[in-house]
């Protein structure tokens, strides 16, 4: 007999979302008496505009006072789709901005912050938001490199010793569904982690043309996901979410190393593809012998699946999709029935709980730190070919940003005189690959 989510299971899988017990805070309380929260985003893409939808809808106490992207024509494209679609619940006057440092325009006249920008400017946006005292709402990945994620680190001690919300954009920490299985594991239905399987596999995303006046710093921005320099990697940028999962399972207790193969197969010739990879896999392993086994694609026309399967020394689970447990046997033991569950809007309305004070405050910096260092060291492992531990990647001072943050800046990577990017080589460093047609 299928077996249903139950009322307790839901509410008890609130601290598996990583709520810190630290009580009604000054911020919290302030929010509160004023009622109306004035909310503003940073990083006007697909995302950001979807994120701010997603906050308004989960606290009608919400207005949107400010935006800012890098570009002027994106805010003022994200400003007239809110205007439109919420009315009354925006006020821009005077409160649309656009530039590298746009974001601190935003912060200053906010309680919460939706930090959604390129991932290589999040790091110290966050530490922006939290030295003013602003709730942070922050995209995941949390930084593209080891000092960025240190600096994440310290943004979250800052928020904490304040009392203020930081809400991680891993989001499936927040799905109800989600939420039910993994508890079960962390219960021990499967006994024991011995290895699991993680899979996002999916095509390839989009591309965006260089314009007419770019810099080259503009134009990578631009088309940000496709350079290791403003996304991460797709390892980083969007497997993260698969990592994250397996680091939940391990109860956010790192792996001690990793080895891995990735490259290029589709994503090549055309400059506009940067230098990121389109496939890879890793194997992250635990001083217990224990192993997550991850798998990363983005290839046109091949099988796709998004999936986090567990092996325990009592049986077998399976996250997701088919979400269910089994015994070693393979007899299903549970068989989840799904609830509704939002959960890019759950994210939004336990984090405005949060400023509120109708829970205890959360703060997600530890295991979104934790997950962005895993996809840097799954990055690490695939660029050089060699097996890297936590302690090397946790520590290292390699750079991936600009080296300044104005539109004159060199980014990480720029192209030869034909307008071909170098990709990493395992084994042989950065090589020239793409060719321009």
């Amino acid at each position: 007999m299928a077996s249903k989510l139950t009322r307790n299971v839901i509410l008890n899988s609130r601290t598996i979302a990583g709520t810190v017990f630290t009580g009604l805070t000054w911020g919290a309380v302030h929010a509160a008496e004023r009622n109306e929260l004035k909310i503003g985003l940073v990083g006007c893409g697909g995302r950001g505009r979807g994120a701010i939808v997603n906050a308004l809808n989960a606290d009608p106490n919400t207005k949107v006072v400010a935006l800012a992207d890098a570009f002027e024509a994106n805010a003022k494209a994200a400003a007239e789709g809110l205007q439109t679609q919420f009315e009354d619940r925006v006020d821009l006057k005077d409160g649309i901005f656009w530039g590298l440092d746009a974001y601190k325009e935003v912060v200053d006249r906010v309680d919460v912050v939706l930090l959604c920008e390129v991932a290589a400017f999040r790091p110290r946006s966050m530490r922006y938001a939290v030295e003013q005292g602003k709730h942070v709402f922050a995209e995941k990945p949390n930084a593209i490199d080891a000092p960025g994620v240190r600096s994440v680190v310290e943004s979250a001690q800052i928020a904490k010793e304040k009392g203020l919300t930081l809400v991680s954009g891993l989001c499936w920490r927040y799905d109800l569904n989600v939420q039910d299985m993994m508890k079960r594991i962390l219960d021990g239905a499967i006994g024991e982690i011995t290895s699991a399987r993680l899979n996002y596999l999916a095509g390839k995303l989009w591309t965006r043309p260089r314009q007419e006046g770019d810099t080259e710093l503009m134009y990578q921005v631009r088309n940000w996901y496709n350079f290791a320099g403003c996304s991460g990697d797709f390892m980083l940028s969007q497997h993260v979410h698969t990592l994250d999962k397996g680091l939940w399972a391990m109860r956010d207790v790192p792996p001690a190393s990793c080895f891995a193969l990735g490259g290029r197969m589709q994503r090549v010739e055309q400059p506009e593809y940067g230098d990121i990879y389109d496939a890879a896999a890793m194997v992250f392993e635990y001083p217990n012998g224990t192993t997550l086994n991850t798998f990363c694609r983005q290839q046109d026309n091949c099988w796709s699946e998004n999936e986090a399967y567990f092996t325990g020394t009592k049986g077998h689970a399976a996250v997701l999709r088919n979400a269910r447990i089994t015994d070693l046997d393979g007899k299903v033991i549970y068989q989840q029935e799904k609830v509704e569950s939002d959960m890019y809007e759950l994210e939004h309305r336990e984090l405005f709980k949060s400023v509120r004070g109708e829970i205890d405050t959360i703060n997600n910096g530890d295991y979104m730190a934790k997950a962005t260092a895993m996809g840097i060291m799954a990055r690490t492992a695939c660029y050089t070919g060699k097996r890297v531990k936590w302690d090397e990647v946790w520590n290292s001072d390699e750079t991936f940003g600009p080296s300044e943050y104005t539109w004159d800046g060199t980014p990480r990577n720029t192209p030869d005189a034909n307008g071909r990017y170098k990709v990493a080589v395992p084994g042989a460093g950065l090589v020239y690959h793409s060719v321009k047609r």
